[in-house]
């Protein structure tokens, strides 16, 4: 497996992961009872929050990701010298043209998803329902908008890409 297709795999379970911890506590404290119907201050509070978590598990997450990789790639040619893996290494993480495509065809479709969702959420508005759905559909869209960006890149990494 190509090394864009592990670190899209990393990033979308770190998105499924912020997504799922999201859902739990947010509708799971909404379902309760503990948070008063219409409390902006609290959705965007937790959103923040969520939006911080993310950011920081994605970094960690990518930093053991390269540091596994790195492990994985002087094991592999222990034989080498230290010159020689680090040559591996830069071979390996290298992006060429294809993957500057993919990387542009599959952050295009997390856009187009996105933006659905924010006109759906303006939509919902528009038609009487809260603010609180309204945040809720915009803050799941753009992380769904994430995932499936991964997923097109994956979809693009095994079929394959056409400038066209």
């Amino acid at each position: 497996m190509p090394y864009q297709s592990k670190k899209t795999i990393t990033s979308m379970v770190t998105g499924l992961l912020v997504l799922a911890a999201y859902c739990i506590y947010a509708f799971g404290r909404y379902s309760s009872g503990a948070i008063a119907e219409g409390n902006l201050k609290f959705w965007a509070g937790t959103m923040l929050v969520f939006i911080g978590i993310g950011v920081v598990a994605t970094i960690i997450l990518q930093i053991i990701f390269h540091i596994a990789l790195s492990i994985g790639i002087a094991v592999k040619d222990r034989a080498c010298d230290e010159k020689e893996i680090d040559m591996r290494i830069e071979a390996t993480v290298i992006e060429d043209e294809m993957d500057k495509l993919i990387e542009l065809k599959s952050s295009q479709i997390g856009f187009v998803l996105a933006g659905v969702g924010f006109v759906s959420a303006l939509i919902l508005l528009v038609l009487g329902y809260s603010t609180v759905v309204m945040l809720n559909v915009m803050f799941l869209s753009y992380l769904v908008g994430s995932l499936m960006e991964g997923a097109a890149s994956l979809y693009f990494y095994g079929k394959g890409v056409s400038n066209g």
